[in-house]
């Protein structure tokens, strides 16, 4: 099917792209790479009656690292986070899931802003925002606003932005010392949509032992979900065989994924138990 009729705008600044979208109302989508809104303009799932187009919009696409953390622009596209070598240790698991993300093509043209926003179930950037605890810079004809990525995703394909609110970034907090973080998934196929997904960040002591740790589950929810009662057992631990299977047992008991075509609820739970599982392995494993 072809898209609906819709009205294209090309601002040059953000102040311009703000005052489209107040003119234009609820019905006015942005659009950067177009690789999820595209598809559903096709299907005619959604309806803009205008498209403002943010591609040629300054610094929106910066990857900077500084002493309060990582910031990662609206517009930086999912290529550009999987060959940034300066993303490992606490940082790898970001570049690890951009990897993951479709094919080669997709990931050339889609972007860090458009992913987070769209709020899929299946997607893996929401993941690691959640894992990580970033935190979303929305701006508006009012000023900025910061919200924690806890409360950023407010169920499928929803966030809390306001229709005239466009998110221009995220910040993700600085780590403490002896932090890493690793992203694992399961897909049918290469590029397919994961069945589930987790992103583990690990501090650990000086002896091992770990200091603290963050799991966030994807594929199994409305919205990303850290799994609590995983992280609690890994408190003051060493990754043993037998600290990381009890932590996959409780991520996997103390998710709820629905039942769907593609897969069931417990093939789900057990998908989940064997990716925190492997995570952990790999952070226990790997520098």
């Amino acid at each position: 099917m072809k898209p609906p009729p819709f009205a294209y705008c090309r601002p040059a600044s953000v102040a311009e792209a703000l005052s489209l979208a107040a003119e234009a109302g609820e019905d006015a989508k942005f659009i950067a790479g177009g690789q999820s809104l595209m598809p559903l303009l096709a299907l005619r799932m959604s309806r803009p009656s205008h498209l403002i187009d943010i591609n040629r919009l300054p610094g929106l696409a910066d990857l900077r690292q500084g002493s309060d953390g990582l910031h990662v622009g609206a517009l930086v596209r999912h290529a550009a986070l999987e060959r940034c070598d300066r993303l490992s240790g606490p940082w790898r698991a970001l570049r690890e899931a951009a990897a993951l993300i479709g094919h080669y093509p997709i990931r050339l043209r889609g972007t860090f802003g458009g992913s987070t926003a769209h709020a899929d179930p299946s997607a893996e950037l929401p993941v690691v925002a959640t894992a990580m605890n970033a935190t979303f810079i929305a701006r508006s004809s009012q000023g900025d606003r910061e919200i924690p990525a806890s409360d950023f995703f407010a169920g499928p394909l929803m966030t809390v932005l306001e229709p005239a609110e466009l998110l221009i970034g995220a910040r993700f907090p600085a780590p403490a010392p002896r932090t890493r973080s690793v992203f694992e998934e399961f897909s049918p196929r290469a590029g397919d949509f994961a069945f589930a997904s987790t992103a583990v960040t690990l501090t650990t002591h000086d002896d091992g032992r770990v200091r603290s740790a963050r799991i966030a589950l994807g594929g199994v929810g409305a919205v990303p979900v850290r799994a609590g009662e995983a992280e609690n057992v890994l408190q003051g631990e060493h990754l043993t065989d037998g600290a990381v299977r009890e932590a996959a047992r409780r991520a996997a008991a103390g998710c709820d994924p629905s039942h769907d075509a593609h897969a069931g609820a417990a093939y789900r739970r057990e998908l989940i138990a064997t990716l925190v599982e492997r995570a952990l392995a790999r952070l226990r494993e790997e520098p």
